[in-house]
């Protein structure tokens, strides 16, 4: 067995063209998140927890910023190719547990509906929990920590 660790993290725009995307989920708002694909922190956290404990690297590694197929590249997408590529080094993902730090929006409403569309792609538990920094911390956007957990059969 092995744990993952996972961070992203992006600051809020004013872009009422980009979509505020999280889990998965679109959230109506007036901010977006700056980024190079459609910047959604927790989708990006859980792939890097996935990726490094089966010794792939990172996201940056596998879906760099620099290449233009990747601009505003939808995350679901680059997530089940990363599950893709973790089970084909013979891992199974046990589950993913997320800790979404932000001031707005407010995930609660949508917690269920985003932890139920990135558990279908990895096929096991994923729990999401919000935090806000309360004034903890002069941050202008949004971030998220990502744990996993991966097995690995013997046979």
């Amino acid at each position: 067995m092995r744990i993952g660790h996972g961070f992203d993290s992006h600051a809020y725009i004013t872009d009422h063209e980009r979509p505020l995307i999280l889990g998965g989920v679109t959230f109506e708002s007036d901010f977006a998140l700056q980024g190079h694909s459609d910047s959604d922190v927790i989708i990006h956290s859980c792939i890097d927890s996935l990726l490094s404990p089966a010794g792939l690297g990172d996201i940056g590694t596998l879906f760099p910023d620099e290449d233009s197929k990747y601009l505003n590249a939808d995350s679901l997408e680059l997530l089940q190719q990363s599950v893709e590529l973790v089970k084909s080094e013979g891992w199974t993902i046990v589950n993913i547990d997320c800790s979404v730090i932000a001031e707005t929006p407010k995930i609660q409403s949508k917690r269920s509906l985003m932890e139920t569309k990135i558990s279908e792609i990895i096929e096991a538990p994923v729990t999401l929990k919000g935090k806000t920094p309360e004034g903890f911390l002069d941050f202008n956007g949004i971030a998220c920590f990502a744990v996993s957990l991966l097995s690995k059969s013997n046979g």
